[in-house]
């Protein structure tokens, strides 16, 4: 008996696992697996050259997988809309399944593709998968969206347990005729020479990667999570957020996986706070969807922000003269990732101690993060300005000398980041500037030739920001 020819359009949703979608799909029939890549339908957000990076590995992995199970990734240029359109009348489809997205344009595309897709007969069915509970579920009083994390994350324990993830099919069956397709190069995914050598030697993209990265959370590192995790030193965290983002693994895997350990195991409850900190994430965006470009408090519109080309441009490759705020942005150079204790400090830096606008420090993040993320990006670059959702009170700045010696004490990160320094005695690795001469000269360090003085002081820029922050609260009550 003949059965449904489906589409199953694959997006940041690149498994196979607790894939309904997939699943929903393999279950009608026959399936073509689909991949669109159309960046500009992505509006001021088009991957960035770590994403792209990450994404090129991720796709091929999937087709691999596909393939084990007698089906491939088709691979085609955008627009979406005619593309899936095409394809679908090449192999004879009559139904399209997908999984959704959260940003505003992708939301636009889906608009446009269900009405199009239905008015040329195909049926169309759209599921969740990146998130734990659908968007509107935990919603505040009246069914306002909630600001703040705490009440979020009260609802979010009220709530029924996540569903259980589903298992990836056994098999998939073929259509007839496969549409046509193009290659990755064709696509525009050349190689990156450089990139790929360079960012390989710390990830493994795709959902193999990403179970491996599981694995060895849920083995080695979760019972020590709560106090490893802000120790950017020490391998605590899961590192979890590309694959994440890119939906090698769902939520919900993680999530039971996790729970299973919550009686025995006190990070087990730590760790899914931070899980449910990246649903509040995405509550962020899809309630408030200008916020990626404007402010949630519209006041900080106002704020008077200083633009440095210079000091931004320090900030950016990690020559600050604050060693903690160098390694973290030279960790972020060399392998597309920061440790999040780390994200606070030099966040905090960018927008208080240099007075620069948040936005610049997002894009800078968007461009080389392998875990670039949309709404992530938006609430925690928010959160540190003190202008979105929970924000840190804006008198709270983050003194970096402070931080590393609370998270770095013995200065093992700076070491390894920030080399020129990595003979200095522990009494002054977070501090080269204040360190008696024979100290530097011991350790073969001259401050402004091999490592830079500091940028600015720290207790004058603070002072600055202070003023700003008061300033922009005086016009606020008039």
């Amino acid at each position: 008996m003949s059965k449904t020819v489906s589409l199953v359009w694959f997006r940041a949703d690149l498994r196979l696992s607790d894939h309904p979608a997939l699943a929903a799909a393999a279950h009608a029939g026959a399936v073509v697996p689909v991949f669109v890549w159309a960046p500009d339908e992505e509006g001021k957000w088009p991957p960035g050259a770590a994403s792209r990076w990450w994404q090129r590995q991720s796709l091929r992995s999937l087709d691999t997988a596909l393939r084990r199970l007698g089906s491939r990734l088709i691979l085609a240029r955008g627009p979406t809309v005619p593309a899936l359109l095409r394809l679908a009348g090449q192999c004879g489809a009559r139904a399209l399944f997908f999984n959704r997205r959260y940003e505003p344009a992708a939301r636009k595309v889906e608009v446009q593709l269900t009405a199009a897709a239905e008015a040329a007969g195909l049926r169309v069915a759209i599921f969740n998968s990146a998130l734990l509970y659908e968007p509107g579920q935990l919603v505040a009083a009246a069914g306002q969206p909630y600001r703040r994390f705490t009440p979020f994350w009260h609802s979010l324990c009220a709530a029924p347990e996540p569903p259980r993830p589903l298992p990836a099919p056994d098999r998939l069956q073929p259509p007839r005729r496969w549409p046509e397709f193009c290659s990755l190069e064709e696509l525009g995914f050349s190689a990156d020479t450089e990139l790929d050598a360079r960012l390989s030697q710390f990830w493994q993209p795709g959902e193999a990667g990403a179970e491996t990265r599981l694995g060895i959370f849920l083995r080695e590192r979760l019972a020590g999570y709560p106090s490893r995790r802000n120790l950017p030193a020490q391998d605590g965290t899961s590192r979890l957020s590309p694959h994440l983002h890119f939906g090698e693994i769902s939520p919900r895997r993680v999530w039971h996986a996790v729970r299973r350990h919550s009686d025995a195991l006190p990070g087990a409850q730590v760790f899914l706070r931070e899980l449910a900190w990246r649903e509040f994430a995405y509550h962020f965006l899809i309630h408030f969807p200008h916020t990626p470009e404007a402010p949630l408090d519209s006041a900080f519109t106002r704020l008077r922000t200083r633009r440095s080309a210079s000091q931004l441009v320090a900030w950016q490759q990690g020559v600050t003269g604050y060693p903690l705020v160098d390694a973290g942005m030279r960790e972020l150079l060399t392998t597309g990732w920061m440790h999040n204790r780390v994200r606070m400090v030099v966040a905090s830096f960018l927008t208080k101690h240099l007075l620069q606008d948040w936005q610049d420090g997002a894009r800078w993040f968007w461009e080389r993060l392998v875990d670039a993320d949309l709404a992530n990006n938006t609430l925690n670059w928010q959160w540190v300005a003190g202008c979105g959702a929970d924000t840190t009170p804006y008198f709270r700045i983050f003194n970096p000398v402070l931080q590393a010696r609370r998270f770095d004490p013995a200065g093992e990160y700076v070491r390894r980041w920030v080399p020129e320094l990595a003979a200095l005695d522990s009494r002054w690795i977070h501090r080269p500037w204040q360190a008696l001469p024979q100290a530097l000269a011991a350790a073969g360090v001259k401050l402004g030739r091999t490592y830079p003085r500091p940028i600015v002081d720290h207790n004058a820029a603070r002072a600055r920001a202070l003023a700003a922050f008061a300033a922009l609260r005086r016009v606020g009550k008039r």
